[in-house]
């Protein structure tokens, strides 16, 4: 089961002979190589064992109170544990209570002990490093502190770091003199002190007596620090800044934010086994995502901090590699990132969004240098895939850079893959449509934006009739070569309109000119005719195959909305899907499911979209994922989660339409978020609705209430 705080994150599991054991991760915990690790693993044996097998036994997540809570052993010793990760401070704890006195083991295990090279698969796991015979990956060990009184303290810090080199390859090595490095002397790890226990060697406590009460506590701190001794000193203060705090305090106050947290929305669909799984799916989605993204760093599309170590073959990868794998490595896909964060809107879990926002204002400095260095123009790009600071990962730019320009990507897939700055921008845009944050809207969504619509204004020239004619371009990761693709049009024309709709006193009057100008300079949208009706092309011209399965055309739907259930386009969008060429794909990042539900298809929104809440196959937890780039693949259930919110309501500015794509035998009760700080609580059954609240109060009047299908 996992559980977090949104940076702190655990595995919790109980083995068959008896121990608890938890994996420890932080969101920000980057090696030297880029790769995103675990901080170690934590085992805790209690003597009797009231956990053996045969003996009765029950683990259970409480989603209400953010916790786990074990139980188990015979008559007269029977202990229940409760293990949660404080939800306001850097700390997981574990309960213990036990009816006889218990004897406490705690045991840190470790699996970076010494220095050794990543070889064959599991170099993927330092994706951008591969693919380069003479560039050799090695994993650095951590560092046990010893003689520490009644503690265990760990920690790994980065001595070296990929950064410098990183950006030496991609021309930018002027960058480094105006940057700091974000890897080197990175450190992290812990310290596992509890009541009652001393220590047992370096990686080990124990309880000096048999305990029917103990607290365990394990402190997590990531810091980049200029010295180990500096690490240790901030990470004492962080143990007594926690401890200070009485637990009859922050237990109380942990299960508050929880409780605020489900509070915020919900989705509850009934009357059948596939409703109840959706249910479940949408919660557990919303669960884990809570667990892992309050963080430095937004989640992680494959495996957020939830991975763990492979206990059978999957594909080419081989069992037996530690819970530090991952396929697709440490980089962000901006492709699969996007799934997870746009139903978040719906949710009311903003705060849960910022990280992403963050890292991408962060890397903007280097976006605008790189578009310098690059192109000798102004405005930001960001790539495909990329470091959390901002740059392509190595092997996807090309190690090789003889006869090459700068900036011309060796992979092919992500070349001209630019448009995720747009649809980040709108985003963001959307984010302030709800909050009304202006803050928010002044120092990141304006900055970034404004820079973002300048690349793609100045970045190519206006044919004949003073149209911007993008070309060279490609049309998402799937067509290579074409001239004028939708997402570009499509997304540009959705950025431009929301930006000049913001309040006149967010942008000076030149920048508004600036960006009238780019919206009127845009080509129009490829349409097309058949015997059937019109429809949108991927792009005015294509002369490529297609090297993905991504239905192009149908972003003018979604992310970017131009077409879609109450718009007059909406016949030529549903023939655009009804002739679309990739169908049946339902997992990963593929968006079928949400085409579906925006153009008011309900019986097509529906397919497998039970079935894509839970692709958990060989683990227990349901949402963990196991089909798509690596478990949990958390965009699974962000595709999901957006196909079951659309189907239910659609909110574009002011209007607010409720069932445009329900099924009428699914009876629902649901409370989300809208534009314009607006919540909409209601439920529906038998096909009607039976009651509706809108807060506030003035925005009933933009409410449309449709039939169920």
């Amino acid at each position: 089961m996992p559980i977090g705080n949104g940076d702190i994150g655990a595995n919790v599991w109980v083995e068959q002979d008896g121990d608890l054991v938890f994996y420890v991760s932080e969101t920000d915990a980057w090696s030297e190589n880029g790769r995103l690790l675990k901080l170690g693993r934590v085992r805790i044996r209690l003597s009797p064992n009231p956990f053996g097998y045969g003996v009765r036994f029950r683990q259970e997540l409480r989603l209400g109170n953010g916790e786990i809570i074990i139980q188990g052993g015979a008559a007269l010793q029977h202990v229940v544990l409760r293990v949660w990760v404080d939800a306001n401070h850097p700390a997981l704890i574990v309960e213990g209570e036990a009816d006889s006195p218990t004897e406490v083991r705690v045991a840190l295990e470790l699996w970076r002990n010494q220095r050794r090279a990543l070889r064959k698969t599991e170099v993927h796991s330092a994706y951008g490093l591969h693919g380069n015979s003479a560039y050799r990956v090695f994993v650095e060990p951590d560092t046990v502190v010893g003689r520490q009184d009644k503690r265990i303290v760990w920690y790994h810090r980065n001595g070296r770091s990929i950064w410098a080199d990183n950006l030496k390859l991609q021309a930018l090595g002027g960058w480094r003199k105006r940057s700091r490095d974000p890897l080197l002397d990175r450190t992290f790890g812990a310290a596992i002190k509890g009541t009652g226990l001393a220590s047992a060697g370096d990686r080990g406590l124990r309880s000096v007596e048999p305990l029917k009460h103990f607290v365990l506590a394990v402190y997590p701190l990531t810091a980049q620090t200029d010295s180990a001794e500096t690490w240790l000193n901030r990470l004492e203060e962080s143990v007594r800044a926690v401890d200070a705090i009485p637990m009859q305090k922050r237990r109380p106050a942990h299960r508050d934010w929880w409780r605020s947290f489900w509070d915020r929305s919900w989705i509850r669909v009934s009357g059948s086994r596939e409703a109840e799984m959706l249910t479940l799916g949408h919660t557990l989605v919303r669960y884990i995502n809570a667990c892992g993204g309050r963080g430095a760093m937004p989640i992680k599309f494959n495996g957020s901090i939830f991975n763990v170590d492979t206990v059978r073959k999957d594909g080419d990868v081989p069992a037996g590699l530690d819970a530090d794998f991952r396929r697709w490595g440490g980089a962000y896909w901006f492709q699969n990132t996007r799934q997870i964060y746009w139903p978040m809107l719906a949710n009311g879990d903003f705060d849960l969004m910022l990280p992403l926002f963050r890292m991408y204002v962060d890397a903007l400095p280097l976006a605008k240098e790189r578009t310098r260095v690059y192109y000798d123009h102004e405005g930001a790009f960001f790539p495909e895939t990329m470091y959390f600071w901002g740059a392509y990962v190595n092997e996807n730019y090309g190690w090789d850079r003889r006869g090459k320009p700068d900036g011309l990507t060796d992979n092919r897939y992500i070349r001209y893959y630019w448009q995720g700055g747009i649809e980040l921008a709108a985003m963001m845009l959307d984010h302030y449509a709800y909050t009304g944050d202006h803050a928010f809207a002044r120092d990141a969504l304006l900055p970034l934006a404004d820079e973002i619509v300048t690349f793609f204004d100045q970045h190519w020239k206006r044919d004949g009739a003073g149209k911007i004619r993008f070309e060279p371009a490609q049309a998402l990761e799937t067509l290579w070569d074409v001239v004028n693709p939708v997402p570009e049009i499509a997304g540009l024309t959705r950025v431009l309109n929301g930006m000049l709709a913001l309040p006149d006193d967010m942008s000076t009057e030149a920048q508004r000119r600036r960006w009238t100008r780019t919206l009127r300079d845009l080509p129009a949208l490829p349409i097309r005719a058949d015997r059937d009706g019109t429809y949108l092309a991927s792009a005015e011209i294509i002369r490529a195959d297609a090297s993905n399965k991504e239905n192009v055309s149908l972003y003018a739907t979604f992310p970017y909305r131009l077409f879609r259930v109450g718009t007059e386009g909406l016949k030529m969008m549903r023939h655009t899907y009804a002739r679309r060429d990739h169908k049946g794909v339902y997992r990963c990042w593929a968006n079928d499911n949400v085409f579906a539900a925006w153009l008011g298809l309900a019986s097509e929104a529906r397919i497998q979209l039970a079935k894509r809440f839970l692709l958990h196959d060989h683990y227990r937890f349901p949402v963990m994922y196991t089909r798509g780039d690596w478990p949990p693949d958390l965009d699974n259930g962000g595709v999901a989660q957006q196909a079951l919110q659309a189907m239910l309501m659609q909110a574009d500015g002011r209007e607010i339409r409720l069932f445009p794509a329900w099924p009428k035998e699914w009876n629902v009760c649901f409370k989300l978020r809208a534009p314009l700080a607006t919540t909409v609580e209601g439920k529906c059954r038998g096909g009607k609705l039976t009651d509706l609240n809108v807060t506030p109060e003035s925005r009933s009047k933009d409410v449309i209430v449709m039939r169920p299908q």
